[in-house]
């Protein structure tokens, strides 16, 4: 018998021995079967008890996962109609495509599913897997007119990627530390890659054809918000200068061919954020770290350090139905000369581009627009949003080169573009954009192109 039961019992008996004589008096008899009933009851309402606690802990449990629990992601369905050539040959002989008939390409750029759990005492997990343009397949089959041969084909492009995955620590809004695979911060877009977040129906050129996007590597990360301010400084594995070319600068550093990453050198990073006017966010980052020495034979670099110095500039506005952001990006490798040489001498077989590489790398951007249905107050109502914008940038992958490295001009490009977001919800927007790539001073064609996309970011829970 539990205490509920022989506190319930004990207050009957202390009533019925103190009322006994009256009891008597007016002949009111408790039955055996009347006191059974009794216990009866006491036993339901134990049990009922006994169940609503374990309802309600139950669903304590549920709410707590729910709390706790990030599920989400983003994605891009996208088309495009390009009204230039892609041979190969057409910067080497620009007359002969002068004339070039248009072509088409559907593509799923990045799709990205997000899973993260708050766990107790500050720490919390958070993962991203990527699927670039459709992921990849490969198979083996039985090719019987090849002799019975077992051959592996490749039936889908593409890349498949961890994007992110750390675990954190957090001691307050201001400390903050992360240890894993982390963004790094460096630029607008990798800042900023959520495709809600841009105009543009892919990611801008301009920035994306210097730096990886997103660039993202296995390091410390140590960041925090206080006030209108919020920082993170970050240690990671180094860039690797054997993947470095002419067309991307250091873009394809961050791609390891192999199972791992070399990482016989390291680098630092930064970024800082104000937001004190509002609508209005600006930002700095900064990269620094060696290259030359994360190769499998490193002893082909010996005596070089190919740093990699990289400052940003990048802000935001948004308010008053006026959505503008741009980026100003610079990058300087040291011992560009020397890494040249050494990787167009590489083996054909070599994962290396075998390219020149260029000691200064640049580009800049900016992207205007306004929500038209500002205008109409039961669109503005209703949440939903179409913004008309245009845009202008500059990107160069061999701004500068050491003595004895052409620098070719089709790398240095002046891009404008011109289009609609229209955004049915906050979560979902369809983009029409209108592209035009240019070369000043240069005989190279124009390369026109239009573009259409569908894409989405959100945290279901």
């Amino acid at each position: 018998m539990n205490k509920l039961k022989i506190i319930i019992i004990t207050s009957i008996l202390i009533i019925f021995s103190n009322n006994f004589a009256k009891a008597q008096e007016n002949s009111v008899v408790i039955s055996k079967s009347d006191y059974e009933n009794l216990i009866l009851r006491i036993e339901n309402l134990e049990k009922n008890k006994k169940s609503e606690e374990k309802d309600s802990i139950s669903n304590n449990r549920k709410n707590r996962i729910k709390e706790n629990l990030t599920l989400g992601g983003y994605g891009e369905a996208v088309g495009h109609r390009y009204f230039y050539s892609n041979n190969f040959n057409r910067y080497s002989y620009p007359e002969n495509f002068t004339d070039s008939k248009s072509r088409g390409e559907f593509d799923l750029p990045h799709v990205v599913f997000v899973a993260g759990y708050k766990f107790k005492k500050g720490f919390e997990m958070y993962s991203e897997i990527e699927f670039e343009h459709g992921g990849n397949g490969s198979s083996i089959e039985l090719e019987e007119n090849e002799f019975g041969e077992f051959e592996s084909d490749i039936e889908k492009g593409g890349e498949v990627n961890i994007e992110q995955f750390w675990i954190q620590k957090s001691f307050c809004n201001a400390l903050n530390i992360r240890v894993g695979h982390v963004i790094v911060p460096i630029g607008l877009t990798n800042n900023h890659h959520l495709p809600t977040e841009y105009f543009s129906v892919l990611r801008q050129e301009e920035e994306t054809t210097i730096f990886p996007s997103t660039w993202h590597e296995t390091g410390i990360s140590l960041w925090g918000k206080f006030d209108h301010w919020k920082y993170e400084v970050q240690f990671l594995s180094g860039l690797n200068a054997e993947m470095f070319n002419d067309a991307n600068w250091i873009k394809k550093g961050s791609v390891s061919p192999y199972e791992f990453t070399i990482s016989n050198s390291y680098a630092g990073s930064f970024r800082v954020d104000n937001t004190s006017v509002k609508g209005l966010r600006v930002g700095l980052s900064g990269y620094y770290g060696f290259s030359a020495a994360n190769s499998l034979k490193v002893e082909r670099y010996s005596g070089l350090h190919g740093g990699v110095t990289i400052g940003t500039f990048d802000f935001t506005y948004n308010d008053n139905n006026f959505l503008v952001y741009g980026n100003f990006d610079y990058g300087h490798l040291s011992d560009s000369k020397e890494i040249s040489k050494i990787n167009k001498n590489l083996p054909k077989n070599s994962p290396s581009p075998r390219t020149n590489i260029a000691s200064d790398a640049m580009s800049y951007a900016i992207f205007a627009g306004y929500d038209v249905f500002s205008f109409f107050k039961t669109l503005k109502n209703k949440d939903l949003k179409l913004y008309i914008f245009g845009h202008y940038g500059y990107t160069n992958s061999m701004f500068k080169t050491a003595d004895g490295i052409l620098a070719d001009n089709k790398y240095k490009k002046n891009i404008i573009s011109a289009g609609i977001n229209f955004y049915p919800i906050k979560e979902v927007a369809v983009k029409i954009e209108y592209g035009n790539r240019y070369f000043p001073n240069t005989k190279y064609n124009h390369e026109n192109t239009i573009s259409v996309g569908i894409v989405y970011s959100a945290f279901f829970i």
